[in-house]
C-alpha cells in the first residue's frame, strides 16, 4: 500500500476494484464501512454485487476481464472535464502530453459495450472520484489476476496521479495484500528479479554487494517465475523443488498440468504445518511451526514490519523455518547460516537493505515501523511518495495502456465465463481453516454460483448436481442461483481440494509478472 490503514479515516472518496473486502479483508472493510457511514462515498467495481457493493454510491458490474477499458474509461471522463489536477501533474509528473493523447482516443460508449457498464455510470464514477480530496483507490487478486494484470495495476497508477491522489493522507493506490507475510517475503528478496530491498539482481552494484555478503557468486539474470518452474519440471529443465507454505497442488490453475509435473520430479520437498495436498507428492516432508509458536518479524499490507514473539512451543518434531533453514544452510556448508536467533539474522537484513536500515528489534519493542526507513532516528513512512517519486528525477512517469481482452472467451462449446475468489469461512486452499469444525459447519462443500438467468434457460434450481468443465478439466459440485451475477457468469471458490475449482482455470499469464490469467475463464454447466 502506499498509504497506511490508519488513512481510510481521512479518505473521501474509496474506489475498491477486484477487491471482495468484506470476505477477504473483513476488518479493513469494516474500516470502510464506518468512513462511508461518516460521510465518505464509496465506488465499487466487481462482476458480482459482493457484500460492500450494499454500501456503495456507484456500483460497476463489469464483466470479468475488463477492467483496463473500465479505468480508461474513467480516464477519458477525467480528461475530458478536465478534472485533473493541473497543479500536481506540472510539478510532479512527467509524460502526461503523450498519455493525454493516448487516453483522447478512447471512446467511452465503446468502453461501456467491452465492459457491460451503462456509460453514465462510467462517468458518475470518474466524477465522484477525481472530484474528491483525497481518494483511496484499493484492489486485490481481481486486479492482478489477468493476463493483463500489469496493465490494470498501470492504469490506476495513471489515474491516481492525473488526480493528484499520492504522496498525501487518505488516497493512494492500495493493494491490499492476500496472505500473511507476503509483502514482508518480498521485501526481503523471495522475488526472482530481485534482491532484498528490490535491488536488482542485474545491478553490478547490488550483485557484487549480495556475492560479497552471501559468499557465493550470484547469477545477474533474473530466476524463473514460480508460474513457469512447472513447464520446466515436465520439460525436464527442472529436477527438484522446494515448497514452503504454499499448496500449488490445489491453488495453481490447471491443476492436472501442476500434478503431473511435481509427479515428474527427481526430488519434491515440501516444508509446512500440515500435510496438504502438494505433500502426497513428497519426498521430504519438513513439519513448520505457526507464527504463534517461533520469534520473527512479520510485514503486514502497508509496509509495517512488526515483532512476532512465541507464545506456545511447537508440537512434536516441528520446528520454525528459520531454524530449518538454518541447519539447512550449515549442512549444505554455506556461508552465513550460523545465527543464534531472528534477530541476528534481522540485522542481516538492515545491513544489506536500506528501506529498512534504521529498523531494530529494540525499536519494534515500541510498536511497529513501516518502511522507508533510512536510519535509527527516522520515524518510517507511512505515505509513500510525499516528497518525490523513485525515479531518478523524482517524478512520477504517465504510461497509457490499452485494453487487451482476456486470452479465452466464451464459445458455443464453453459459453459462459468462470471467475473464482474467496469465500469469508476459509482460507486459500482451506490448509488450517477446513481443520476447524466450526467454520467447516457454516461452509462445508463447493457450491458453483450462477446468475439466476442462467439457472432459468439450463432448468437448474438450488442444490442441483452440475459438473463444470473448461478446456482443461472437470469438477462436479452443486449449484446455488444467485441475484448479485451478471448473465453468463458464473462464480466458484477454490477452498475444496475435491472440487477444486482450479482443475479448471487458464495458464495464460501476464507477460511481465507471469501471473496467471486466475479469473477469466471459459466453461461450460450441464445437469448431472
Amino acid at each position: 500500500m502506499t498509504n497506511s490503514i490508519d488513512d481510510i479515516a481521512e479518505t473521501k472518496t474509496f474506489f475498491i476494484i477486484g477487491s471482495n473486502t468484506t470476505e477477504t479483508h473483513p476488518v479493513i472493510s469494516y474500516r470502510i464501512r464506518r468512513a462511508v457511514k461518516n460521510g465518505a462515498s464509496l465506488i465499487v467495481a466487481d462482476p458480482r454485487r459482493i457484500k460492500i457493493a450494499e454500501n456503495a454510491d456507484v456500483f460497476l458490474q463489469l464483466r470479468p476481464g475488463t477492467n483496463t477499458a473500465l479505468i480508461q474509461g474513467m480516464a477519458k471522463v477525467i480528461l475530458d472535464e478536465k478534472l485533473y489536477d493541473e497543479t500536481f501533474i506540472k510539478e510532479r509528473t512527467e509524460g502526461f502530453e503523450d498519455y493525454a493523447e493516448e487516453i483522447r482516443k478512447v471512446d467511452v460508449n465503446e468502453m461501456a459495450n467491452i465492459t457491460g457498464v451503462p456509460a453514465e455510470k462510467i462517468v458518475e464514477a470518474a466524477r465522484l472520484y477525481a472530484q474528491s480530496d483525497p481518494a483511496a483507490i484499493l484492489y486485490t487478486m481481481g486486479i492482478t489476476q489477468h493476463s493483463s494484470g500489469t496493465d490494470n495495476v498501470l492504469a490506476l497508477a495513471g489515474l491516481a496521479t492525473l488526480t493528484g491522489n499520492l504522496g498525501k493522507r487518505g488516497a493512494g493506490v492500495n493493494p491490499l495484500r492476500g496472505q500473511n507475510n507476503v509483502q514482508g517475503a518480498c521485501d526481503v528478496g523471495a522475488l526472482p528479479n530481485v534482491f532484498p530491498g528490490y535491488q536488482p539482481v542485474s545491478s553490478p552494484e547490488a550483485n557484487k554487494k549480495f556475492s560479497e555478503a552471501y559468499g557465493a557468486e550470484i547469477p545477474d539474470k533474473p530466476g524463473m517465475q514460480m508460474t513457469k518452474m512447472f513447464t520446466a519440471a515436465l520439460d525436464g529443465d527442472i529436477k527438484g523443488l522446494y515448497i514452503m507454505g504454499e499448496n500449488p497442488a490445489v491453488s495453481e490453475p490447471d491443476i492436472c498440468k501442476i500434478t503431473n509435473a511435481l509427479g515428474k520430479l527427481e526430488l519434491v520437498v515440501v516444508q509446512d504445518l500440515f500435510f496438504t495436498e502438494t505433500a502426497e507428492f513428497a519426498d521430504v516432508v519438513l513439519p513448520a511451526a505457526s507464527f504463534a509458536e517461533k520469534e520473527g518479524t512479520f510485514v503486514n499490507t502497508e509496509r509495517r514490519i512488526q515483532r512476532n514473539r512465541k507464545a506456545i512451543n511447537a508440537p512434536g518434531i516441528a520446528r520454525s523455518d528459520f531454524d530449518i533453514f538454518c541447519d539447512l544452510g550449515q549442512r549444505l556448508g554455506l556461508k552465513g547460516f550460523q545465527f543464534s536467533d531472528p534477530g541476528e539474522a534481522m540485522k542481516e537484513i538492515t545491513d544489506l537493505n536500506p528501506k529498512w536500515k534504521g529498523i531494530t528489534y529494540e525499536r519494534l519493542e515500541k510498536g511497529g515501523i513501516s518502511w522507508p526507513c533510512p536510519d535509527e532516528n527516522h520515524p518510517g513512512t507511512p505515505i509513500l511518495y510525499g516528497e518525490k517519486f523513485l525515479r531518478e528525477n523524482g517524478k512520477a512517469l504517465f504510461k497509457a495502456v490499452k485494453y487487451k481482452p482476456p486470452q479465452e472467451n466464451p464459445d458455443e462449446d464453453y459459453p459462459l465465463i468462470l471467475t473464482t475468489g474467496r469465500s469469508l469461512y476459509h482460507y486459500h486452499t482451506g490448509t488450517m481453516t477446513r481443520r476447524s469444525n466450526g467454520l467447516s459447519e457454516l461452509y462445508d462443500t463447493e457450491r458453483v454460483m450462477i446468475s439466476k438467468q442462467d439457472a432459468e434457460r439450463l432448468k437448474l434450481v438450488e442444490n442441483d448436481r452440475v459438473r463444470i468443465t473448461s478446456r482443461r478439466g472437470e469438477v462436479t459440485a452443486g449449484v446455488t442461483p444467485v441475484s448479485d451475477l451478471k448473465e453468463g457468469t458464473v462464480f466458484m471458490t477454490f477452498h475444496f481440494a475435491e472440487t477444486c475449482a482450479n482443475q479448471l482455470t487458464s495458464t495464460e499469464l501476464d507477460p511481465v509478472s507471469g501471473i496467471p490469467e486466475l479469473k477469466v475463464c471459459a466453461v461450460n454447466i450441464e445437469k448431472i
